[in-house]
């Protein structure tokens, strides 16, 4: 939190909600922008095109984002939909990368 919005607990008024849900919301799309980072090291670093797609990988990923959302009693379904949703646009996206690293 910043020193403008408080933890959620703490909050008595909906402007101290949004508040607070505007900085996460913000925090997430950093997040989101570290995580692409990493796809884009990953094109770098992957040799082949074929390596880019990893279903073992991808399934471990959603697996592992699942069992965080169940330990913090999140909706364990929406986690899976959205952790699909997410590495599938990964996957699209770092291939995109390693397609233009190597003038495809």
């Amino acid at each position: 939190m910043t020193e403008t919005t408080l933890p959620a607990s703490q909050c008595t008024t909906m402007d101290e909600v949004r508040a607070g849900v505007d900085e996460t919301d913000r925090r997430i799309v950093a997040l989101l922008a570290d995580r692409f980072a990493y796809m884009r090291a990953a094109s770098r670093i992957k040799p082949t095109r074929d390596a880019v797609r990893d279903e073992p990988r991808k399934r471990a990923v959603i697996d592992a984002a699942v069992a965080e959302a169940q330990d913090h009693e999140l909706p364990a379904d929406f986690v899976a939909r959205m952790w699909e949703d997410m590495v599938e646009t990964s996957i699209a996206y770092e291939m995109r990368h390693w397609d233009a690293r190597r003038g495809g």
